[in-house]
């Protein structure tokens, strides 16, 4: 009789399958927010700055290289990265960039 009982009492403690599914729904949620959404905001923004790539601007490299673009072709771009030195990378790798300086106005 008492096994019955403790039968009973086990399977009234399952919960609900319905608050289990809004509970990994919640969650899948939180993480969409916390962790998706910004990775592809960053993505796009990256995106967007290696395709405005223009000559003159200075750059880094995924591998560390600092440069100067000098020429943009269609899937890479030429970088001096010193004086008469010249590579070719793809647009793909440049992590970072700044625009070229724009002759600064004398202050009165």
């Amino acid at each position: 009789m008492n096994a019955i009982y403790i039968a009973q009492a086990a399977a009234g403690q399952q919960g609900d399958p319905m608050s289990m599914l809004i509970t990994f729904g919640l969650i899948g949620i939180i993480f969409y927010f916390l962790l998706i959404r910004p990775q592809r905001k960053q993505q796009k923004e990256l995106k967007e700055r290696q395709d405005s790539l223009k000559p003159g601007d200075k750059v880094v490299s995924a591998g560390g290289i600092y440069g100067v673009i000098t020429k943009v072709e269609q899937d890479a771009v030429r970088m001096e990265i010193a004086p008469s030195v010249t590579i070719k990378i793809a647009k793909t790798s440049i992590v970072s960039s700044t625009p070229k300086e724009a002759p600064a106005e004398e202050k009165k």
